[in-house]
């Protein structure tokens, strides 16, 4: 049947069962509306405050249900604005289509009112891009930016569309979408006869888990894989979930602000068994320090990852899920009990603790944990509440932590908890920011009030960009340039004046109360936590130093005393 180019874009989605739509309307794109607007009874629009909210609300979508984010922005400003949600879901490896729209065919190079080459801007930050310059084309073009997103390791595409090619007809006929299949074809038997014969001469191995064990859904084929190994398990901030955070095998995660065992116990292994990680700066260190004692298996789907910033002694390139079955069904039972033994001792002798005198970020971590007994999905932005978010609530599942790990995006969080949301509607969600982060995408709390949208967002208010000004305590003698916020914004006010509760804290036993309060009412609801500007990150790694110099508050007092 012919249908208009708009027609078509619709009933693509529909054949992926795309049932949210984030976005933003303008003229390039208002053809593509119209049509949306006669299927608002199969797709349902949530028009944001802004177009970057759109592109995390739609990665929230699809970390925490698995499925494809979908987003819209008409040209120009509408397109460039979706630039930075675009370059966080890139990242992360976060499966995303980002339909636009441009000017029409003749308009296009001649510098027209909102013109951007899109596709150019976003090319080095997307998977694949297109731009749909003919209608019979676009039907095809959008299913294969469907695929793309989803095969193998995936990431962000985006179709930009011509006004002109929106309204010109072509035929379409209905087609079941194609499922991506696991990447297999690259697992090949020899490596994982080396693997297993690794796996089995260690004496002390360790597993560190990453993002792509979430991705690929392998939490029960990693939790056999563990416990047939009996060996620890360490993890990246992207991997939280992967492995269940109450096990006694865990130890928490690795790198700048990991736990002192896993640095250590890392450090002291001889097998270091990767699931799907990348080998950040953020976790490495000095990468010419890192798991010295070690022979380093890195499986990953990948291949681009294997020797990128650590050398391997071996690898496996594959989807993680069908490597660890495969795995598993040659290793017999195997066991460390003096190796773990030791990880037991590093843990009791180093635990993560705080000291608070008043309201801090750990507590306040500690306390969400305590009354949601960790069965919420956890949103954060970027600085030290992140850290405390992965330190001090223990993932149990997969996607339940939402967070912007590579690109670090101020911002992001309140965007993808109303995506995270939408997606999960019978999971509790919580943002967790920090003040600074908050004020960048904050009217997306109009967002959340005008769909009744009901998130719980925690600022934890310190009134500084907490871990820069950290970094500034540390390592730039105390040079507090531009990092202080004691202004007269009031958090609480601007929560009701965009129609959502707000709420002021400053001991752990309001916040007890209104965290509570807020789960009742089931309306977008800030609460604003006053914390103080000296509260740090510990464990702490300086950059560009072993993960095993890793030292706390009480290592530099010791040392200063020295």
């Amino acid at each position: 049947m012919q249908l208009t180019g708009s027609e078509i874009v619709i009933e693509c989605l529909k054949e992926h069962g795309i049932d949210t739509v984030f976005g933003y309307p303008g003229g390039t794109i208002l053809n593509i509306y119209d049509e949306l607007y006669k299927h608002s009874h199969e797709i349902t629009h949530i028009l944001t405050s802004h177009e970057q909210g759109a592109a995390h609300a739609a990665d929230g979508y699809a970390r925490a249900t698995g499925k494809v984010g979908v987003c819209f922005a008409t040209s120009g400003p509408g397109a460039t604005n979706l630039v930075t949600g675009i370059a966080t879901a890139y990242m992360d490896s976060v499966p995303l289509v980002a339909i636009t729209a441009n000017v029409a065919v003749p308009l296009l190079g001649r510098d027209s009112f909102q013109e951007i080459d899109i596709a150019g801007v976003t090319m080095p930050i997307t998977k694949h891009n297109f731009i749909v310059k003919d209608v019979e084309k676009l039907a095809d073009t959008i299913r294969r930016a469907f695929v793309i997103a989803k095969t193998g390791r995936p990431g962000p595409v985006l179709v930009d569309i011509t006004k002109d090619v929106t309204a010109n007809k072509a035929e379409y006929t209905k087609k079941e979408p194609s499922i991506p299949k696991r990447s297999t074809s690259k697992i090949l038997d020899s490596d994982i006869e080396t693997a297993v014969e690794l796996i089995k001469s260690a004496r002390r191995p360790y597993i560190f888990v990453g993002g792509g064990a979430v991705i690929s859904e392998a939490d029960k084929e990693l939790k056999e894989f563990v416990y047939k190994i009996n060996a620890p398990v360490a993890d990246t901030l992207m991997g939280k979930g992967a492995f269940d955070g109450e096990d006694l095998l865990y130890t928490g995660m690795l790198g700048m602000h990991g736990t002192k065992t896993s640095n250590l116990g890392v450090t002291e292994c001889d097998l270091l068994i990767t699931v799907g990680a990348r080998f950040s700066d953020r976790v490495v260190g000095n990468p010419k320090m890192f798991a010295r004692k070690a022979k380093v298996l890195q499986i990953d789907v990948d291949p681009a990852e294997i020797n990128k910033n650590i050398l391997t002694y071996s690898s496996i390139i594959g989807d993680i899920r069908e490597v660890l079955q495969r795995l598993n069904d040659r290793l017999e039972q195997l066991e460390h009990k003096e190796w773990i033994d030791r990880i037991v001792e590093l843990k009791n002798k180093y635990p993560l603790h705080y000291k608070p005198s008043k309201l801090c970020g750990p507590e306040i971590v500690e306390k969400i944990y305590e009354i949601t007994e960790g069965d919420a999905i956890i949103s954060t932005e970027v600085g030290q509440h992140q850290m405390w978010s992965a330190q001090f609530f223990r993932y149990k599942k997969p996607r339940t932590l939402i967070t912007s790990g590579g690109l670090g995006t101020m911002g992001y969080g309140l965007g993808a908890s109303i995506g995270a949301k939408l997606g999960m509607k019978d999971k509790l969600v919580v943002n967790i920011a920090g003040d600074g982060c908050f004020r960048m995408n904050m009217n997306e709390i109009a967002t959340a009030t005008r769909y009744n949208i009901p998130i719980i967002q925690v600022v934890i208010n310190n009134h500084v960009l907490g871990m820069v000004r950290q970094w500034q305590t540390l390592f730039y003698g105390k040079r507090y340039s531009n990092t202080v916020l004691n202004d007269k914004v009031d958090f609480v006010k601007l929560a009701e004046a965009m129609g959502a509760v707000g709420i002021r804290v400053t001991t752990i036993d309001e916040f007890e109360d209104a965290f509570r309060k807020a789960i009742d009412l089931k309306t977008p609801v800030v609460i604003d936590c006053q914390i103080d500007e000296e509260d740090k990150v510990w464990p702490m790694v300086a950059p560009g130093a072993a993960i095993s110099e890793t030292f706390t508050a009480e290592d530099l007092e010791k040392k200063e005393e020295n």
